[in-house]
């Protein structure tokens, strides 16, 4: 059974948030389920979505920021931005076919890829490329898109990270909701939210969607 809730949040849209799985109808009998899972609840309008198919997912997160888009585009391009509100010393080579290089993250995952997108100051799309580790045994190979649309005086910020193997992407959307809370907190210029606590906060929400796999 599927619950749809309609609410309006910070976002400028309705947001449709389902409190059980849904599966879209199949083209044809050989196409795979795609299966989408959004969370429920009050703050939902800043939830991410997990979307899975076959052996993947993809993470989406889209929020309303209230700063004009170049300001945010230097916030999720720019090294010093990210080594506080994203916890990752980075090096970008800013151009299509450029690369990416972080540490990133209180564990610290070291994350290559090219750059397969550069339209400043709305597309910065690049691999995300780990190796394995103790906690990704398998490593990921995936990609990281971050979109950027005005919207009067503030940016629709929409972040997708797509090609997740499903148990990471169930493990990691606690802790990106955590660093989008960081960033907002980086452009308003206020303490940043403590990562950990607020990953511990935002858990609960999330873990129906760990029981339903």
């Amino acid at each position: 059974m599927t619950i749809t809730i309609r609410e309006r949040g910070p976002d400028i849209h309705e947001r449709e948030a389902t409190g059980a799985l849904k599966i879209r109808p199949r083209d044809s009998r050989d196409e795979a389920p795609e299966e989408t899972i959004q969370v429920a609840g009050p703050n939902s309008s800043r939830a991410g979505k997990l979307t899975f198919e076959g052996d993947y997912a993809t993470l989406t997160f889209e929020r309303r920021i209230r700063h004009p888009v170049q300001l945010v585009w230097d916030a999720v391009t720019e090294p010093e931005h990210l080594a506080r509100w994203y916890m990752t010393r980075a090096r970008i080579e800013g151009r299509e076919g450029g690369s990416i290089d972080y540490w990133s993250g209180p564990a610290q995952y070291h994350v290559t890829g090219q750059i397969l997108e550069w339209q400043p100051p709305s597309v910065f799309e690049h691999e995300w490329n780990v190796e394995p580790r103790k906690e990704l045994p398998k490593g990921e190979k995936s990609i990281v898109r971050w979109e950027l649309i005005p919207d009067g005086d503030g940016t629709i910020l929409r972040v997708t990270h797509k090609r997740l193997t499903r148990q990471t992407a169930l493990g990691f959307v606690a802790g990106v909701h955590a660093f989008l809370d960081r960033l907002e907190d980086e452009l308003d210029g206020t303490p940043l939210t403590d990562w950990a606590t607020r990953v511990a906060e935002v858990r609960a929400s999330y873990q129906q969607w760990g029981a339903q796999q």
